[in-house]
């Protein structure tokens, strides 16, 4: 068999060209096997090896197999002679000699034409599988794609697949992603790409066919507990704790009033943005019943705008969840963290103030990032505290290192990507995000704007207070915060409606 094999490679071996389609596609499929092998044994599993394995080799194969019969062509023209003329010269009679089911040639041309469908499927089908990965989606593309892989990997999503979001179900979807796929690799090949990268919300499947595989909206119910842990400038980094009472609900039944409320089906929200940013609408209507209630934008920016703004758009759960996995972190939310998870001590003098003044600094690179939050923190205490250089040695180094994990995770200078490059839209603490829609800008007809009141998704347990459950506690007279404390707890234990006492007399009778 190998020894017909040998024959059949040297008889189309015509000339330069067929010799040259023969060793491309006998390299590529020999080199395809022995890297699939040793991907297999878990030898070699770094991404730019599986674009040679499983785009680079079976496109080279593939111009091979067109190479060997234009040099059998140019041959044949060159000679003058005709095909059964050719057959003789360029193979043994017992070759092709015609048997009973024809002549070992063709047994040959027919046996290597199904190894090569086989071959071009299974490196297709490879080829698919491996471009799913998110390792390939992070890593094949480096500098570009870097920062988008650093934040997925420490995400609440970082055991899902990029595609589940970014492509959707559906041969549709996947050749859409793969036509856009396309344009990016030839954006990173000529430099042609943005940066920092816009987010791509616009480009997402919708999320009932992405999020609400997962995540089941009608089993969205009760409240979540969740206390922030801020620290002050001071020389002890004195913490204070908010808690809120997120009211999460699914926007139906007993629940219908709270956060999930717009991702109802009978409460379908439309809006209208400025622009493809959607930081400013120009007009929301709610469904109610089989009509939309609309509410118009009273500022003169927004009106002027309108023209030129992108199409209206149902809302989504990425309008809110804009940043569910590739989540850049505030400068401060993310030094409070590290206060929170004890890599930063707060025995160190105004630890918090020194924390912030290096990684706030530019740096023109990661390298020197790395290098300068160590001279800034080092420095600092070296100037203003120079006993804490022996006595909190320790601690002085954890400091350094989380610094600088927070700014490797969050800074891509090479990606113009700095400090809350892309803001979230969850909540309304750093940016924008719920008070786009809930402003008293947006009024309907009769002048009534959308509901705007602080628990309106939220209850109060705690507001910059020395304890996280401050507002459950008993008020105390002196207490500045004294009104707003019985209020707050008011909301939360009896679900009422906050309001402002019209007199201590009746306020009083609030107090236990």
């Amino acid at each position: 068999m190998f020894e017909r094999f040998r024959l059949f490679m040297r008889g189309v071996s015509t000339n330069w060209v067929g010799t040259l389609g023969v060793t491309l596609t006998t390299s590529a499929f020999l080199m395809f096997v022995f890297m699939e092998l040793l991907r297999i044994a878990h030898v070699v599993t770094n991404s730019y090896v599986g674009l040679i394995t499983y785009m680079a080799l079976p496109a080279m194969f593939v111009f091979g197999l067109i190479l060997i019969p234009i040099g059998w062509r140019r041959f044949k023209s060159a000679t003058g002679m005709d095909t059964n003329d050719l057959l003789e010269n360029r193979f043994p009679d017992e070759m092709i000699q015609n048997r009973r089911f024809g002549s070992n040639l063709l047994a040959m041309i027919t046996l290597l034409t199904v190894v090569n469908i086989m071959f071009i499927g299974i490196g297709g089908a490879r080829m698919l599988h491996f471009m799913d990965e998110a390792e390939f989606c992070g890593t094949a593309c480096h500098k570009v794609m870097n920062p988008e892989w650093v934040t997925y990997q420490d995400s609440p999503h970082a055991h899902v697949r990029c595609v589940e979001c970014h492509v959707g179900e559906g041969a549709g979807a996947l050749i859409d992603a793969k036509l856009n796929g396309m344009w990016q690799v030839i954006s990173a090949t000529f430099n042609l790409y943005e940066r920092p990268i816009p987010t791509p919300v616009h480009n997402l499947r919708p999320a009932r066919e992405t999020c609400e595989k997962c995540h089941w909206p009608d089993k969205f119910y009760g409240e979540r507990i969740k206390t922030i842990e801020s620290y002050a400038m001071d020389e002890m980094s004195t913490p204070s704790f908010t808690t809120l009472a997120l009211k999460v609900g699914s926007g139906t039944g007993e629940n219908q009033g709270t956060i999930h409320w717009h991702i109802a089906e009978q409460n379908e929200v439309r809006y209208l943005t400025t622009d493809t940013s959607r930081q400013e609408m120009v007009w929301v209507e709610v469904r109610r019943g089989d009509v939309f209630h609309r509410y118009t934008n009273q500022r003169p920016s927004a009106t002027d705008e309108a023209g030129e703004a992108p199409e209206d758009k149902a809302m989504d759960c990425v309008d809110c969840h804009n940043r569910a996995t590739h989540i850049y972190q505030d400068p401060e939310t993310a030094v409070n963290e590290a206060f929170a998870n004890g890599r930063i001590d707060r025995a160190l003098p105004f630890a918090k103030k020194v924390a912030l003044g290096a990684i706030l600094t530019r740096y023109v690179d990661g390298d020197a990032a790395h290098a300068g939050i160590a001279n800034a923190v080092y420095g600092h205490y070296r100037r203003e505290a120079p006993e804490a250089i022996i006595a909190q040695a320790d601690a002085m180094d954890d400091m350094v290192e989380a610094l600088r994990e927070i700014y490797a995770r969050n800074i891509h200078t090479g990606m113009n990507i700095g400090w809350n490059a892309y803001p979230s839209h969850i909540g309304h603490d750093r940016g924008t995000g719920c008070a786009r829609c809930h402003n008293p800008d947006l009024v309907d007809e009769t002048g009534q704007s959308i509901p705007y009141d602080c628990t309106l998704c939220h209850s109060i347990l705690a507001y910059d207070s020395k304890e996280p459950f401050r507002f459950l506690q008993p008020p105390v007279k002196e207490d500045p915060n004294y009104w707003m404390h019985i209020q707050l707890r008011d909301e939360f234990v009896n679900g009422a409606t906050p309001y402002i006492p019209p007199g201590v007399a009746e306020a009083d009778s609030l107090v236990d």
